[in-house]
């Protein structure tokens, strides 16, 4: 075979791959950069904390050093020596000036590298500062099955806060007088196992009917838990588990559901959420019709593809009542479940992830807008590295098994056997049925309660 049509990766060479390769190659530098700044942080870390605990004292002999360095006087003749001509005078006055300018060259030199250093640690820090870190996860849950079992899995459980605290007038979504306190629109799981073969995202209703344990308050005007706690209940509609508890709240509620162990928490403000997909420059979405809701009107006017800004996208994933859906809970979570698609697949385009501007602006505005815990650069990095060329087709959405209908207290009723069927499947890396088999009678009999502990071994699976 002619060497010059030979390549060293065994696909065929055409477009896409090209675009493919292009992608992974950008990630793999990234994630190359990311290793050094790991190693960098790590030789620097005993020296971080030796002046995290005395800056002070660091600072002033610092300063004391550099003094020295600068107007230390010339040492004393140990004895007299004999008389020195002009020439030899000249001569000895060169060498000292040019020993004392070597000496404040190397203060200097000093100076910047350390700085330089320092510059390299802070650019990480700053993008991780800008996190709000809330406590939201609960690892040491009972209700988790088989944790060992689940080690390297990757669990996000994503929540869409709809608080109207700083929306303003023309976003149509009212405000925090006539709306208080915060409620989760948008409750996901994103689930990416250990061996990285698959990505499954799984929605809840917000209005499934759970069975709400005790938690501790939440104030979200302050991002923080007070010392009262909300009673369990053993009825409830799953948004409240957030509005009286919060992250924490939310956390326990789809651990008791699902079985699975969320080790990372995004909560995403729906008022900054408008940002992230402006510093893309919009995403493009499909439908079917035009959607037109009767409380927020018209937010597309067209069927097909259309290309969507952040106020549109808002619109777009809050809407509750579009003419046509069958129901206002399934309705939206189509939507939000293609917008997230959409978005996923515009941040990882070449447009974006070759596009400085927009990837730096992009995770500017992520932060901004979210709030969680186990949630950084290190985080997204290594998820990233371990997702390199991952295809589309590994990732699926779908929506936990209920009945599709509210019951008489107006809550979707979830269909525990299908369910079960469902999270089994994630928490043992095996294939998700297409169609699980009807469920018996009894199967939506009560609100879903903690999960038997099960055991066995993971398998190993690509199917998704």
């Amino acid at each position: 075979m002619d060497r010059l049509t030979m390549t060293d990766e065994l696909e065929a060479i055409d477009d896409a791959t090209i675009i493919k390769r292009k992608i992974d190659h950008t990630l793999a530098r990234f994630s190359a950069a990311h290793d050094e700044l790991e190693a960098e942080e790590a030789k620097k870390r005993e020296r971080r904390e030796r002046l995290a605990l005395r800056p002070a004292a660091l600072l002033e002999q610092t300063r004391t050093a550099l003094q020295r360095v600068v107007t230390t006087a010339d040492p004393e003749p140990a004895e007299e020596s004999a008389p020195q001509t002009r020439l030899q005078e000249k001569k000895e006055r060169k060498t000292k000036q040019t020993a004392k300018a070597g000496r404040i060259a190397a203060a200097v030199v000093a100076a910047l590298v350390f700085l330089s250093i320092g510059s390299a640690w802070g650019a990480q820090t700053w993008f991780d500062a800008k996190f709000n870190n809330v406590a939201s996860l609960d690892e040491d849950s009972a209700d988790i099955q088989d944790a060992a079992g689940q080690t390297g899995d990757e669990n996000f459980l994503m929540v869409g806060s709809d608080t109207r605290d700083g929306a303003a007038a023309e976003d149509g979504v009212g405000d925090a007088e006539g709306t208080p306190g915060a409620r989760s629109d948008t409750v996901m799981i994103a689930h990416v196992p250990a061996d990285r073969q698959r990505v499954v995202m799984v929605s809840f209703p917000r209005d499934l009917e759970i069975s709400r344990p005790e938690c501790k308050r939440w104030d979200p005007a302050t991002s923080s838990y007070t010392d009262q706690t909300s009673p369990a209940q053993k009825i409830a509609k799953l948004n409240t588990a957030y509005a009286v508890g919060g992250p924490q709240c939310v956390t326990k509620v789809i651990q008791q559901i699902t079985g699975m162990k969320m080790n990372h928490f995004v909560g995403i403000d729906f008022n900054g959420f408008k940002s992230m997909v402006d510093a893309v420059q919009g995403v493009t979405v499909y439908n079917e019709k035009p959607v037109d809701d009767t409380t927020l009107g018209m937010i597309i006017p067209q069927a097909g593809e259309t290309r969507i800004s952040g106020d549109q996208a808002l619109n777009y994933v809050r809407a509750r009542h579009v003419k046509g859906d069958p129901t206002s809970d399934y309705g939206r979570i189509k939507r939000q479940q293609a917008f997230l698609g959409a978005l996923l697949k515009t941040v990882m385009s070449k447009d974006v992830i070759l596009d400085t501007g927009k990837l730096s602006g992009f995770i500017d505005a992520f932060a901004k807008a979210t709030f969680g815990e186990n949630l950084g650069i290190n985080q997204m990095m290594t998820l990233a590295k371990s997702m390199r060329g991952m295809g589309s087709d590994k990732v699926k959405f779908l929506t936990v098994p209920t009945t599709e209908e509210a019951n008489k207290r107006g809550n979707e009723v979830l269909l525990q056997s299908k369910a079960k069927a469902v999270f089994d499947a994630l928490i043992n890396n095996t294939p998700l049925e297409e169609k699980a088999p009807a469920p018996p009678a009894s199967d939506t009999a009560s609100p879903p309660t903690s999960s038997a502990k099960s055991g066995g071994a993971k398998k190993s699976s690509s199917s998704g």
